[in-house]
């Protein structure tokens, strides 16, 4: 009776272990590509959010210059 018993926990494990990995996790595939589009989405979000700094701090920094272009020629022409 033992014998038998471990003998079916044997072809049972081994027969778990020969299944590859992806089929395995088959079920738990739809859960994986939500949490994938949604670390994908947060990391479009913060490259947008990181382009929109880059391209303001660019603007105020044009404005200073001509703004600084202003003053040095008001100040060439007194």
């Amino acid at each position: 009776m033992g014998r038998i018993a471990a003998f079916v926990l044997l072809a049972i494990l081994s027969a778990s272990c020969s299944i590859p990995a992806p089929a395995r996790d088959r079920n738990n595939y739809p859960q994986q590509s939500r949490a994938a589009r949604k670390a994908a989405r947060k990391q479009q979000k913060a490259s947008n959010k990181y382009s929109k700094q880059q391209q303001k701090a660019m603007k105020k920094s044009a404005k200073a210059q001509r703004k600084a272009l202003k003053r040095a020629q008001k100040k060439s022409v007194r």
